[in-house]
């Protein structure tokens, strides 16, 4: 009796071009992988592939892979629909991985929009991508890509690097400073402050750093904080400067509580993606996820 996860091997060895790739992709061992295959050669009487340092498909190869390829893709869809439905209700589930800031000050107003049950996971956007492919999330809001070909990304959101800082610091000397375009200069009086930072890798001011000095920032900071909320926070009461996103700080500004120090002499600004695995999610749930971001 012919066994349906070998047709699905076949596609995955197909579609990637190798047994490594392919074990990856169905989260199987590659000696599975390899005795799938034979089996189903075996079975059909053919071989499938050329074994070559990257395998080729014969000709009977690929005249196999385009009279299955839509039957198993149809039947991955059904598998799909089916764990999207929770139990009990009705509603399907939609697992979202997020950077939280951004969650939090532009997403969560949707919430009573969207008919689905939202389960939410915060973290870094390289970590929560790689959980994509495991199928452990359905989408992710994220800033930055990784190259997979199954990976989607949906440009969602633009955001502006700037430095803020307290309302309390004085930046009369700084500000004359960029009026004369002083570079040197500005640089110098920036890494005489007290600085918060987001990450121990200064991710978001090396990147402003570079786009506007053309060099890696040569900052300690005091504080290192993994909530830019908590950040902004600390410095209404705390005298320093960080780098965010723009979108962050507008009702702080207005509100005083907080001060724009400077754009930069050239934007810094960043695009945030919706991200999925274009084989594990339905249309349904492409629409629903885009319902959370429907005013960005």
């Amino acid at each position: 009796m012919v066994n349906l996860e070998w047709y699905r091997t076949f596609k995955a060895v197909y579609q990637t071009g190798s047994l490594t790739a392919a074990s990856k992709v169905l989260f199987i061992s590659q000696p599975n992988v390899s005795q799938h295959l034979s089996a189903l050669e075996a079975h059909v009487g053919k071989q499938l592939f050329e074994r070559k340092p990257r395998l080729v498909p014969t000709d009977y190869g690929k005249l196999f892979y385009t009279q299955i390829v839509e039957s198993i893709e149809k039947l991955e869809a059904v598998e799909t629909d089916f764990r999207t439905i929770s139990y009990g209700s009705q509603l399907p589930i939609l697992r979202i991985g997020t950077v939280k800031e951004f969650f939090q000050a532009v997403t969560a107003k949707y919430f009573g929009d969207v008919p689905a049950k939202l389960l939410i996971s915060f973290g870094l956007s390289k970590d929560l991508i790689t959980r994509l492919p495991k199928g452990e999330v359905d989408f992710v809001i994220a800033t930055q890509k990784i190259e997979d070909k199954n990976l989607i990304y949906e440009p969602i959101f633009k955001e502006e690097f700037v430095i803020v800082g307290s309302s309390t610091v004085d930046t009369s000397a700084f500000n004359k400073l960029v009026k004369k375009k002083d570079w040197e200069l500005v640089e110098a009086w920036l890494l005489d402050q007290t600085w918060f930072a987001y990450s121990a890798d200064l991710a978001m001011i090396r990147r402003f750093w570079l786009n506007n000095f053309n060099k890696r920032p040569a900052i300690r900071p005091r504080f290192t904080i993994p909530d830019m909320h908590v950040i902004l926070g600390a410095l209404s009461d705390t005298q320093g400067l960080t780098i965010t996103a723009d979108y962050l700080i507008k009702e702080l500004i207005v509100e005083k509580k907080l001060k724009l120090i400077w754009k930069g002499q050239f934007a810094t600004d960043n695009t945030l993606f919706l991200v999925y695995d274009k084989t594990k999610v339905t249309t349904e749930q492409i629409k629903l996820a885009r319902m959370l971001l429907k005013n960005n």
